[in-house]
Parts: structure tokens; C-alpha cells; sequence
């Protein structure tokens, strides 16, 4: 299994693409179709799904265009199907930048449930992870735990935007993540990646 971490858009975004000798997924595909796809190609691996953790603006750029390259069903959350369409529940519609364009992303094919997947010969839990967002999910893989942007090396998700809640967040990572194996790696929406162990141990926000 291998995990390529790609940064897409202004605010350097994380999508990854898993990978294995049969087949890829794309995680949150946030920008910068073209880039993606250049390294996609790279792989020699043919897509088999785009898993989004959450539905804001920087996670869901490139869906469109990914969905329709490569013709793959989108997995989201059935609490933020209806973002995916929506510019101002998704923030592109929020003139955060002067430069940005609403997203507008078709409905998701699939809506996730909380349980173990199989797509392309690679398996991953989903587990719900709110408190950034109200669907934020996490995929829990073999070794390894994508995040979105619930927990990042030394800090946690923003809880300041629509149906943002702190006590949930923290909850969300101390019963769904912090209860993996300590050699667990992170792989979270922004930044780089972490350890399970050294979040327990040193993240501000549960060691204060």
C-alpha cells in the first residue's frame, strides 16, 4: 500500500492518492486537477473512487474534474451531500478570495456508512469524525488513518465555521483516532503528517 501526499491549491490542501498494485483512490481532490493527474498517471494504477472527508471549498475543487477523466463514483458523507452543490454551505461562495469561483460538484454517487469498505482490493473503515464539520469522516486503512481535518501534527481542525464545535471535535479524535495503535501514521487535511503516539503525547489541545 502506498499513500502519496499531493498539495493542491492556495492553501496547500492535502490529497492523497492510495495505491496498491491493482488499484487507486483519490482522497479529497482540492485543486489542481491537471497536477493530480499527472501524478496519478505516474502510478500506472486506474482510479477506482474519490472519498472526500468533508465537503468544504479547498477539499472539492478537483472533483469534477477527476470524476469525469476517469469516470469514478464520489463517496461523501450523506450530512454534507447537499454541500457539494452549495457554494455557501461548501465556502466557496464566501468571497474568501477575490480569485475564487463558486464550486458547484454534482451529487456524490455514494453516501457513506459507518463500516469497513472494499474498493479496488484495498479496505478502510469509515468513521465519523464532526466537529470541523457535522459529516467530517476519517478512512482508517491497515497502518495508517487520513484525517481530513479533524486532527493535524500539533493541532485540530478549525471549529469556527458552520457547525463547527470544539467539545465534538475533541471527543470525535479521542474516541475514533487517539483509541488506534500508537505507531499509527496521520495523514491529515493540512500540514504534514503525524503519529497517533506523538499526538497523544503533545498535541496543545490534550495536553494543556
Amino acid at each position: 500500500m502506498h499513500v502519496l501526499q499531493l498539495k493542491t491549491g492556495t492553501i496547500e490542501e492535502n490529497c492523497y492518492l492510495v495505491y496498491n498494485d491493482e488499484a487507486l483512490l483519490i482522497v479529497d481532490p482540492g485543486a489542481d486537477a491537471e497536477m493530480i493527474q499527472e501524478q496519478i498517471e505516474k502510478t500506472q494504477q486506474q482510479p477506482v473512487a474519490i472519498l472526500l472527508t468533508h465537503t468544504h471549498y479547498d477539499h472539492i475543487g478537483a472533483v469534477e474534474a477527476l470524476r469525469k477523466t476517469y469516470d469514478i463514483p464520489v463517496y461523501v458523507s450523506p450530512l454534507e451531500q447537499e454541500w457539494l452543490g452549495d457554494p455557501i454551505l461548501n465556502l466557496s461562495g464566501l468571497g474568501r478570495h477575490d480569485d475564487m469561483e463558486n464550486i458547484i460538484v454534482s451529487p456524490a454517487e455514494y453516501e457513506f456508512e459507518m463500516k469497513q469498505y472494499h474498493l479496488g482490493n484495498m479496505s478502510f473503515e469509515v468513521v465519523p469524525t464532526p466537529g470541523h464539520s457535522a459529516g467530517s469522516v476519517s478512512f482508517i486503512f491497515d497502518d495508517f488513518v487520513i484525517s481530513g481535518d479533524a486532527l493535524f501534527k500539533g493541532s485540530i481542525g478549525r471549529t469556527d465555521l458552520y457547525t463547527g464545535n470544539l467539545e465534538q471535535l475533541l471527543y470525535s479524535i479521542t474516541t475514533q483516532l487517539f483509541v488506534l495503535p500508537n505507531e499509527f501514521v496521520v495523514y491529515p487535511g493540512h500540514g504534514e503528517p503525524t503519529t497517533i503516539e506523538h499526538e497523544k503525547k503533545t498535541n496543545p489541545f490534550f495536553n494543556a
